[in-house]
């Protein structure tokens, strides 16, 4: 084997594990619902406001999180903060996030109901 293919091939393995590394460290990261209450405020501009619909890109309905599922709404997080989902705002939000922070975030919406207020003053 040359040492250029060499190379790439330790390149790509190395790639793989840190992924793993990532995945492992995120796996272990348990929310709580109530650390989560303090760190929504950003979150209630848009997904608090009842039947709210958003401007800019295009118009779209923004959804309720309270009672969402805990799963979802982290890999949701997640996949914003990669950009995986392309919402420039979301975009912006969840890069500013740790993963301790969105399992906290996902951890209170989730113990929520539907018709709870996403409100944490309330």
């Amino acid at each position: 084997m040359n040492s250029f293919v060499g190379k790439h091939v330790v390149t790509a393995a190395l790639a793989a594990l840190a992924g793993f590394a990532v995945s492992a460290q995120a796996a272990d990261v348990v929310g709580n619902a109530k650390a989560g209450q303090g760190k929504v405020a950003m979150c209630i501009g848009c997904h608090g406001i009842p039947d709210y619909r958003t401007a800019f890109p295009e118009v779209y309905r923004v959804p309720k999180l309270g009672g969402q599922n805990q799963q979802y709404l982290e890999n949701a997080l997640h996949e914003y903060k990669k950009d995986d989902r392309h919402f420039q705002t979301m975009h912006a939000i969840a890069s500013s996030l740790s993963d301790q922070d969105i399992a906290d975030i996902a951890a209170y919406y989730s113990s929520q109901t539907a018709a709870s207020q996403n409100n944490p003053d309330k």
